[in-house]
């Protein structure tokens, strides 16, 4: 078997015992709290309830990427053991690390010039990101070669798909994806917005839905529509979400109940402190696979 290191970071929202377990490297986004820098650190830190309830009374969170300079000393590490690498980043639609990890892998190519290391824009984000982190790892262990690893990364990723809905719109609005006025009505009128990540790996509205009921059901009503094989959908499911585990467990039981012939038992995972400082609580996401995103 090829030795090569399969990497992602911590936007892939698994968690860390899932992906020392499945021999994934990762390395750390930061953010902020009321000032403070703190390490996504898969809620080891701060707990989820503890970061989501900070937001809710009324803490500021921004979000910072890993830099150039974090991901060459990263990759340096395993290159300097001879190890061939396989990097993913989070979504280029939806932040600029991709282009930080390339600046780093060209200079580590520079540097370094037998070293072997690929870096790809997962298009992907959240446990999106992480199912398709552990498709690959899948691969891994079946004995393909980084090249062949890497090459159905690129074909596939956009077969990997995203749907999920809030049921509190409030910082949405504070993260300027919703106005203030459509916030407040959205909110009064107990709306949950559907949206999906495109197959550029944008955030996308696609539909307005009347409460959480309805936004459960048309969520399922994508996975039916789209997944491979229909309701013989037969590969790993995972939902992950924002101090919402209510809605997440109402969510996979109406798709156990739809498809019976799931790989195991769906995930929930919680939405990870980077992601979450733009969507706060109340957001619940799944991931599938399925037809292409081409829109």
């Amino acid at each position: 078997m090829e030795n090569f290191v399969l990497s992602c970071c911590s936007t892939c929202d698994l968690n860390k015992k899932y992906l020392e377990k499945r021999n994934i490297s990762y390395l750390c986004f930061h953010y902020f709290l009321d000032g403070v820098e703190h390490v996504d650190d898969f809620g080891e830190s701060i707990p989820y309830k503890e970061f989501y309830k900070k937001m809710v009374d009324g803490a500021t969170t921004k979000t910072s990427q890993i830099n150039v300079e974090t991901y060459f000393e990263y990759f340096e590490k395993f290159i300097k053991e001879g190890k061939a690498l396989l990097h993913l980043t989070l979504s280029s639609g939806i932040s600029g690390t991709f282009n930080a990890a390339t600046i780093a892998k060209n200079m580590i190519l520079e540097k370094y010039k037998d070293a072997k290391i690929y870096v790809i824009d997962s298009l992907a984000a959240s446990s999106g990101f992480g199912l398709l982190v552990d498709r690959l790892a899948d691969l891994r262990d079946e004995g393909k070669t980084l090249d062949e690893v890497a090459k159905y990364c690129e074909e596939n990723k956009l077969n990997l798909h995203h749907w999920f809905f809030s049921t509190d719109l409030t910082f949405y609005v504070k993260g300027g994806r919703v106005s203030k006025t459509s916030g407040l009505i959205g909110n009064m009128l107990h709306i949950c917005p559907l949206l999906n990540v495109n197959n550029e790996g944008k955030l996308i509205p696609r539909e307005k839905c009347i409460g959480t009921k309805k936004a459960i059901s048309a969520t399922l009503s994508k996975m039916l529509e789209l997944a491979n094989n229909g309701t013989n959908y037969n590969e790993k499911c995972l939902i992950s979400h924002s101090d919402s585990l209510d809605i997440a467990n109402r969510l996979a039981s109406a798709i156990e109940e739809k498809f019976p012939n799931l790989k195991g038992k769906i995930m929930i995972n919680d939405i990870g402190t980077t992601i979450g400082a733009h969507t706060g609580p109340g957001t619940v996401a799944l991931f599938f696979w399925g037809k292409k995103r081409e829109e």
